[in-house]
Order: structure tokens, then sequence, then C-alpha cells
């Protein structure tokens, strides 16, 4: 027979809660240990504790390798909403005092990360206590963590229009075609797309934001696109193209050094540079804590002033 929520509230620390989640999120007891500071035998104890209190194990070992259970996933979806209602409780309690303080969980796609240090600089110089951390991921990791509700704001482009998730796009993405300097391409005044996407074509893995806008590209113009490498991040592409393994179409704001010096250059191709917006997204159904709405506000108040910022960097 389940306990009554009381006796289940006696028998519940938020220790035991803290501790599981630790668990659930690095799938390691030792690791969840040096996270909080807790020999393996604490944080074992604290999950044996939990699991007597619902009389359900949480996790289970296949092997040496750690999985949760059913009930643990039930469980983990109860843990994240309390952290959530708990952060937010301390956010109201600030705002009350006329301050915005607390957490703010960002989570930019690997292209964003470009981006995101310009959005941060001001914002934090306003609101000292803000603490802020960013994860720096792939769009698929974005588009799950935007599902599970785990962080607080996400920044990407092409926002997914068949989900409820709200967006504030802010800043346009150029997509650009890159060579490297003396490649032969260089020698046409105006390239045609298919020559390009013949010359050994270099992308990102299949899913991200920039391998997306270029599949979107070729179906309108009915082009063939058949990658000779592909790469997990930018960087990679870049220097793969540096190395003169290729060609790619990557974020200009990725190779603006590269630019400048004059070791990649661009080509002039119909239809280019690919234009694409940077959004902040969040799902719908999510109440801003006031660091996130003091985010977006920020953001809102400054589109033009970004605008501003990296075009001239883009110059």
């Amino acid at each position: 027979m389940p306990l009554s929520i009381q006796k289940l509230a006696n028998r519940l620390t938020f220790r035991q809660l803290q501790v599981f989640k630790a668990v659930y999120d690095l799938k390691s007891y030792s690791k969840a240990g040096d996270l909080l500071g807790l020999t393996q035998p604490a944080v074992s104890s604290q999950v044996r504790h939990l699991e007597q209190a619902l009389g359900m194990p949480m996790f289970e070992y296949v092997g040496r390798k750690l999985y949760c259970t059913a009930a643990g996933e039930e469980m983990a979806a109860c843990v994240r909403s309390v952290f959530h209602e708990l952060a937010d409780m301390q956010n109201r309690l600030a705002a009350l005092e006329g301050r915005v303080a607390g957490d703010l969980k960002l989570v930019a796609v690997s292209t964003a990360q470009y981006v995101v240090p310009y959005l941060l600089r001001s914002f934090l110089q306003l609101n000292l206590q803000v603490n802020v951390s960013v994860a720096v991921v792939n769009r698929a990791t974005a588009l799950q963590r935007l599902n599970d509700n785990s962080d607080d704001l996400v920044i990407m482009g092409m926002v997914p229009p068949d989900r409820p998730l709200t967006s504030l796009p802010f800043l346009d993405n150029e997509l650009i075609p890159i060579v490297p300097a003396g490649h032969p391409l260089l020698e046409q005044e105006v390239v045609a797309p298919q020559d390009f996407l013949n010359s050994q074509l270099l992308t990102r893995e299949t899913g991200s934001g920039s391998r997306l806008a270029l599949e979107v590209y070729c179906q309108q113009h009915r082009l063939k696109m058949e990658p000779t490498i592909e790469l997990g991040s930018n960087d990679a592409v870049k220097h793969a193209v540096l190395a003169g393994l290729g060609v790619a179409v990557v974020p200009k704001l990725s190779v603006l050094s590269e630019l400048a010096l004059g070791s990649l250059q661009a080509l002039n191709i119909t239809g280019f540079p690919l234009r694409r917006s940077w959004c902040v997204v969040y799902p719908q159904a999510r109440h801003p804590t006031p660091a996130m709405q003091a985010f977006i506000d920020y953001i809102q108040q400054n589109i033009a002033q970004f605008e501003r910022l990296f075009r001239r960097m883009g110059s």
C-alpha cells in the first residue's frame, strides 16, 4: 500500500532528492559524489534510503553500466519539477525585493557559441546577482533538452514549427560558401552551385542547423548534395577546409578571422549567403523566471544594437 503524503514527506529529504538527481544526470555514483562533495558510500546510502521510502528501486546495473528504472524515470520527472519550483520560489522572493537574481541556464547550439559571449557581456554587468551557465550542444541535443524542459533558454536557429515553442528572433545568421586560398573555384567570378557541391563537400552531421539550411537550399534549387566528409563541429569543418580537404558552407561568424587573413575565401554563388535567424527559444508552457524574463527583455531591447555590432564584425 502506498504511503500517505504525510508519511512520505517525513521520510524524504531534499538531500536525497539532490543526490538522486545528480546520479540520474551523471549516470554514476562516483561522479555524483564528486559533484556534491560526498563519498560514493554516502551517495549509495542516500539513494538506498530514498528507494526504501518509495518501496521501489531507482537504478539498476546491467553489467557495469548504471541504468535508471521505470520508477526512477518517473521520479526524475518529479524531482526536476521540484527543483524548478524551488528555483522559481527563490527568484520570485528576490523579485519582491526589486532584485533580479538566481540561476539562468542557457543552451546554445554549437554555431551560436560565437554569439553568446556578446549577448552576455552587458547583461551580466546589469544583473550582477544572476548566475549564468552555458552548455554548447548540437541541434539534436538542444531539441531534446527543450523537450525535457531541462534548461531555461535555448539559443538556436531554424526553430521547429511543429513544436509548442516560444521563440524570439534577434539576429541574422549568414551561412556562406567557403574554400581555402588558391582553390580553383576562386578563378570564377560566379560559381555554379552544383560545381561547388561537387568539389569535395564537407558538412556538419545530419540534423545540424547549417546542414539543414544547405539541404533546404539544395531542395529548392533541385541540386544534388553528396558530402564527402561529415564533421561534428564548425571548427572541425573550418580546419578541414583550411587543410584542403574540400569546400563547405559555414556560419560567417565562425570564420571571420580566416576571412580577414585570406586563408579562407567566400565564393559568389547564386542564393548565398543563406540567411536564417538566431532565436531565443523556450517551451510555451514554461513560465519565465525573473532571470529568464530579464534576459528576454534585454535581448528585445537591444536587437538593433546586436545587429550593428555583428554587421561591423562581418564587414
